[in-house]
């Protein structure tokens, strides 16, 4: 599959935090990689042919790019936002299409069947109506309007409630999802899924979140977040076919679905298609 429309988008590549100047070898999209820190403590990606290759330094992760990046990395406002908790979960390696592992953040109805008794309860499995649009000026897929009933709908959460969500979607291997904050009414909680595609069907997945939590240790936060995605895994890991489909016909969405079909047409839209499936095999 070629990768020339998804070439000059920044991708995670590593926590800066867990950097030294040996580096780590890993790969983005089939090219091998090395991530470093100089003498001088900034972060170096270097290519598989020795070619240094774009960075950026946002989110407490390192970013790279294959290609020459159009515009700047995506903004999360609330991560300039004084009195949050900035959670770096780590890495976890998932063999799936990159793109599957953004659709299945996005995805609701599976709340009470995956991750059960903390995001989600039967008999409480109807999705509502929600809002669901691609945003033409910031070129993003925005889903609004989205409440749901999770028994423990975060770690500071003390028995069951009504959570609203949004989810945001500003890059193909990228997602933000916005979600009640039960210590602080008025805000919302950040939860992002960074995806590094390493193949077409296997990928890096670093969560971070930008909380407002003074009561829960890093630890517990950590280990919450990362329960939720292990949950998660099983199913990535276990979904025919292994390319995200991008022929309408391939899959039946259902109306819960809205989200994952804006996501799809948007990724056709600009021929995203590293790790999507075009037609039936």
């Amino acid at each position: 599959m070629t990768v020339k429309a998804m070439i000059d988008e920044w991708y995670p590549v590593g926590l800066l935090s867990q950097l030294d100047l040996k580096g780590r070898k890993t790969a983005l999209m089939d090219e091998p990689i090395d991530v470093a820190l100089d003498a001088d403590g900034s972060a170096r990606v270097t290519g598989g042919n020795g070619r240094t290759l774009p960075v950026r330094v946002r989110y407490g992760h390192v970013w790279a790019s294959l290609g020459e990046p159009k515009k700047e990395l995506f903004d999360i406002p609330e991560a300039d936002q004084a009195g949050r908790r900035f959670v770096d979960v780590g890495v976890v390696r998932v063999r799936c299409s990159p793109l599957r592992a953004v659709e299945n953040f996005l995805d609701i109805a599976h709340f009470p069947f995956v991750h059960t008794d903390i995001l989600g309860a039967e008999p409480h499995t109807e999705v509502q109506n929600y809002k669901v649009e691609i945003r033409e000026e910031e070129d993003e897929v925005w889903a609004t309007q989205v409440k749901f009933y999770q028994p423990q709908a975060a770690k500071s959460a003390s028995g069951g409630i009504t959570t609203e969500y949004m989810y945001r979607v500003p890059a193909p291997t990228c997602s933000i999802l916005y979600k009640t904050c039960p210590p602080r009414p008025g805000e919302w909680d950040v939860i992002t899924l960074f995806v590094q595609p390493l193949a077409e069907d296997l990928c890096d997945v670093w969560p971070w979140m930008a909380l407002f939590d003074e009561e829960s240790s890093m630890t517990d936060l950590i280990h919450f977040q990362q329960t939720i995605f292990l949950q998660d895994r099983s199913i990535l890991e276990n979904q025919i076919p292994r390319l995200l489909p991008l022929d309408p016909g391939m899959e039946i969405p259902t109306r819960a679905d809205l989200t994952s079909v804006a996501y799809r047409r948007w990724l056709k839209r600009h021929n995203y298609t590293y790790g999507a499936q075009l037609v039936a095999q």
